[in-house]
């Protein structure tokens, strides 16, 4: 059997050949699970592990660390096939690996510094049971110089092998370019890039199994350097919508109305007060720049303006339920976000309760689940059940159809809806006898 480094294209073109290949697949968040799917769905055996035991706990039953019903179920189908398995051992799956995959991304720590300390102990676990002539992947987003630079020196340092001798490194950045990823692999467009060529003729190779629309990118750190500045775009765009949106408040206008009218009305261009997304990946460009003594004012600014807008929501919170006469002190709040740690959601909580609000949290994706009792309710109706006002922070499908007429006689009268997502029309939500506020319209 030929080595994964060596791969012609008809030696992997139907399921049958690509079974005798195995991918691990190292970080079961959002992408690695995609990855896993995808590569399995395409025929080959696939391992997935991650260091957190809880994750690999949720992984092996099928379900995901986020919420979505079509990639769960193909995991759970996979799973019971036999074509994809879960161990806690990444030393095990990896010495089981023809191809690596790792997805465990750099995070950013208190001082809003880029810790890599997650991902340089994948490498080092990879490393110390890497087989000869494999082919090692970073499938999320790294910082300017990271694979050529730690990534490659980690992995040589701990095996032993040298790139594009004894193994292949390649880049595929995997970016939430519309703020939630999740989409098959196939249909997205998956950017590539290699140390050197054989690396890079080998990973396209193997990615066009999953998917048609590959593009090599000719070194990796011009791939680093473009995946970057697709986040500072959209961080830049989001930002700028949320300044125009509290203006249109101010101005008692509607934003939406008005990004009709210029045709903004997409994705990019949504104002937002929960912009956590693009967190981490815009600080691995702005250290980057620190690093080359480049000043990125812009991007610096607009993730300012970004992470500043929960303090906004935190306010037209409170401007809403003194519009009816009631103070956020002992108020009951019910917040439909999600109970994921990493997102603005839990940051709104806290300073909903650091001012003496009662809050309550339901998310759909939780409610088997639920990870604090006291603050995540199981059903809607519980979470809403007393309170003073209802806050839309996420645009989940469900959020956009709540039945107001039902929800309405489970509140305290005279009661809010502040809509931070843009889920509702303002008058559906005055026609039911709620008062309405939303991030970007108007109080008129």
């Amino acid at each position: 059997m030929p080595t994964v480094l060596n791969l012609k294209p008809d030696e992997i073109d139907t399921s049958e050949k690509r079974s005798k290949y195995t991918v691990s697949v190292i970080g079961c968040g959002q992408k690695g699970i995609l990855f896993a799917n995808a590569f399995a769905d395409a025929g080959f055996k696939v391992v997935c592990s991650d260091a957190d035991p809880s994750v690999i706990k949720k992984v092996a039953k099928g379900k995901t660390p986020f919420p979505e019903q079509e990639v769960e179920g193909k995991l759970k189908s996979l799973i019971n096939s036999g074509q994809l398995t879960v161990t806690s051992d990444i030393k095990k799956a990896v010495s089981q690996g023809d191809i690596i995959i790792i997805t465990v991304p750099a995070k950013v720590d208190d001082k809003k510094k880029i810790d890599y300390s997650e991902a340089v102990n994948a490498c080092k676990q990879v490393g110390a049971v890497l087989r000869p002539s494999a082919l090692v992947i970073y499938g999320d987003v790294a910082g300017f110089g990271f694979i050529e630079g730690i990534m490659k020196e980690t992995l040589e340092n701990t095996s032993g092998l040298k790139v594009g001798q004894g193994f292949g490194l390649a880049y595929i950045p995997i970016h939430n370019s519309d703020a939630k990823l999740i989409k098959p692999m196939s249909n997205l467009e998956l950017k590539v890039a290699g140390i050197e060529k054989t690396s890079l003729d080998a990973a396209t190779n193997i990615l066009k199994t999953i998917t048609k629309n590959v593009k090599q990118i000719s070194d990796v750190k011009t791939a680093e350097i473009a995946t970057l500045f697709t986040v500072a775009k959209q961080d830049t765009n989001t930002a700028l919508a949320n300044e125009l949106a509290v203006f249109c408040e101010n101005a008692n206008i509607d934003y939406f109305e008005v990004s009709k009218l210029l045709d903004f009305n997409d994705q990019s261009f949504w104002p937002t007060t929960v912009e956590e997304e693009n967190k981490n990946e815009a600080y691995l460009l702005l250290e980057s720049a620190e690093n080359l003594n480049a000043k990125l004012r812009l991007p610096a600014l607009a993730r300012q303006i970004n992470e500043d807008m929960v303090k906004h929501a935190v306010n037209l919170t409170q401007s809403a339920l003194r519009s009816c006469g009631k103070t956020l002190r002992r108020a009951r709040v019910a917040v439909l976000g999600t109970v994921n740690p990493s997102t603005a959601t839990s940051v709104f909580v806290k300073m909903l309760e650091l001012k003496g609000a009662k809050a309550s949290l339901y998310d759909p994706a939780s409610k088997k689940e639920p990870r604090d009792s006291r603050l995540v309710k199981t059903s809607l109706n519980e979470a809403v059940e007393g309170t003073d006002c209802i806050v839309i922070l996420t645009r989940e499908e469900q959020f956009k159809h709540l039945n107001l007429k039902k929800l309405k006689p489970l509140t305290k009268t005279p009661s809010v809806i502040v809509d931070l997502a843009g889920a509702l029309e303002p008058q559906q939500a005055e026609t039911e006898g709620f008062i309405y506020r939303g991030l970007g319209r108007g109080t008129g």
